[in-house]
């Protein structure tokens, strides 16, 4: 069990690495991607630590949280992240919603989402030592 949760801890770690690089090179649409998947690694990290079964393929953040019962132990401010980026996983790869996603990922944007993303993560980090 203690495996399964390194390894999603680990690629949640690289994504949010990722994040930080795509931002320096003013790849914004690839900054909303990779903390999205940030978010969606540490949450089956979750998963697999409060349920025996294994984390369900899906990339929908909302899903994977109430599914795996943590859902209500987020904050209204958490659950609003949740939200906007959760699109941002899937309209990020479709050509029509690039151009809409390209004129909303500023370089503000893109630091407030990356800071946001560490916060979750941090706090989903300190719930994973907890249990």
């Amino acid at each position: 069990m203690e495996k399964k949760i390194n390894y999603w801890i680990e690629l949640s770690d690289y994504d949010l690495e990722t994040a930080e690089a795509m931002l320096k090179s003013k790849r914004y649409l690839y900054v909303g991607f990779m903390c999205h998947q940030t978010i969606e690694k540490i949450f089956k990290a979750y998963f697999t630590k409060l349920n025996p079964e294994t984390a369900p393929f899906t990339h929908s953040l909302s899903y994977l949280a109430k599914k795996g019962g943590f859902y209500e132990s987020f904050e209204e401010f958490q659950k609003e992240f949740i939200d906007e980026i959760e699109p941002l996983n899937i309209e990020a790869r479709y050509p029509s919603h690039k151009e809409r996603l390209l004129r909303s990922l500023t370089d503000k944007k893109c630091i407030e989402l990356i800071n946001n993303t560490k916060s979750l993560q941090l706090w989903i980090k300190e719930k994973l030592s907890l249990k």
